[in-house]
């Protein structure tokens, strides 16, 4: 597994925490990095930090398209593993330029094949290829990084 793979399972862990517990993701990701230092771990990936960074601050404008495009489905009835998936996913397409799309739903996908539904991985497939083909109409902000 790529560190960025597992840097995408650590921020989806903090997005997934922060959706369960009704909390922001960035305020998850605080608590999250300063129980590993007082463990003496080692820092969060900035990998990881980055995602779970531009997830919160991007996010209810990836809400917005999620729950636009989603074909019936409401982010509330979405699995919250899915959320939290398909947020990152959306976030990675439409903000990260250094990421290419198809690598950005691939990643996604494979994380629904390994940690949701057996449907969740046609559906994450479906709806972040749904904003690849969006990306060019879409009013984005010029800041690929996080915020």
């Amino acid at each position: 597994m790529s560190a960025r793979s597992k840097a995408r399972k650590r921020a989806l862990d903090v997005i997934y925490e922060a959706d369960i517990r009704g909390l922001d993701a960035a305020e998850v990701l605080r608590a999250t990095e300063a129980r590993r230092s007082e463990e003496g771990q080692a820092a969060m990936n900035s990998y990881a930090v980055e995602l779970v960074e531009g997830v919160a601050a991007h996010r209810e404008y990836i809400d917005e398209l999620l729950g636009s495009y989603s074909m019936g489905w409401t982010l509330e009835r979405m699995p919250a593993v899915d959320r939290a998936i398909l947020r990152i996913g959306a976030f990675e397409v439409l903000w990260r330029e250094d990421i290419p799309d198809a690598v950005a739903v691939s990643e996604a996908v494979t994380l629904a094949q390994e940690l949701s539904t057996d449907e969740s991985s046609s559906f994450v497939n479906g709806l972040l290829g749904r904003l690849v083909e969006l990306k060019p109409r879409l009013q984005l902000g010029t800041d690929t990084a996080s915020a």
